[in-house]
This record gives C-alpha cells, structure tokens and sequence, in this order.
C-alpha cells in the first residue's frame, strides 16, 4: 500500500503526515509513507486545497488534517 500526504508543508500538512504514521503503525499495516511537497505532482491528482491524503492513487480527502482514528478507517 502507498499513502501520500499532499501538502506545500505547513503545520496542517505536518500534523497529517505524523497521524497517518501514528495510523499506518498502531493497524499494524505495512505501508510507504511518502510526504509529496511539489506542487506539479499535488496538482496531478487535481487536489485544489491541502493537505490531502491519497491512498494507492486514489485521493481520499482533501483540504483537512484527521486523526490517527480516522485515516484508520481508510487502510
């Protein structure tokens, strides 16, 4: 499974990208975390406000941060 979090890096973006380690690690599932900052590559999954989480290429949200619980129910 690839999980990326979309984000030019602000604190939103950040506090995502650590939840959904914190989620990856806690539902014991073995996932490629990837932190994606370039915005040619967030503007390919036409994500238009950030953060986003993308999981194997599908974007599952976009322009909010969740919890560790919440990015749970999508693994």
């Amino acid at each position: 499974m690839k999980i990326e979090v979309l984000g030019s890096g602000c604190a939103k973006c950040k506090t995502l990208y650590e939840a959904v380690k914190t989620a990856v690690s806690e539902k014991g599932v073995e996932a490629e975390v990837v932190k994606v900052e370039d915005m040619a590559s967030i503007m390919k999954y036409g994500v238009m406000s950030t953060p986003a989480l993308v999981i194997d290429g599908t974007v599952v949200f976009s322009g909010k941060s969740a919890s560790a619980a919440e990015i749970q129910k999508y693994l």
